[in-house]
């Protein structure tokens, strides 16, 4: 089943973002991540904006693959400075549907 990770990013200190945006991508790889967006273009259509500067949206074939990709201790130096320079919070969903009404998502009631 596939997982998405989504990264709300505010940065608070930039230096740590050309190693870490040169290099994570590859990390996320390894654990059969894809990038689908890392974008600044945050546009709000309903509620209260976000404060943040970046989302990061990465798709994982399964949650364990995306905990495993947080949980590498080659991430691990990355997650560290990114943690030091920003606000931000990584969450992940899988490709379920919590109410079962929509055919193509597998159902997914809590």
């Amino acid at each position: 089943m596939a997982a998405y990770l989504i990264a709300q990013v505010k940065v608070t200190d930039d230096a740590w973002i050309p190693d870490y945006a040169a290099k994570v991508h590859d990390l996320a790889e390894k654990h059969g991540g894809r990038y689908l967006s890392r974008s600044a273009n945050v546009t709000t259509l309903e509620g209260a904006a976000l404060d943040v500067d970046v989302i990061a949206l990465i798709e994982f074939p399964s949650v364990d693959a995306a905990q495993a990709f947080a949980d590498d201790p080659e991430y691990a130096p990355f997650a560290k400075a990114r943690q030091g320079g920003t606000v931000s919070s990584l969450v992940v969903i899988d490709d379920s549907d919590a109410t079962g009404g929509i055919p193509y998502l597998p159902s997914g009631a809590a």
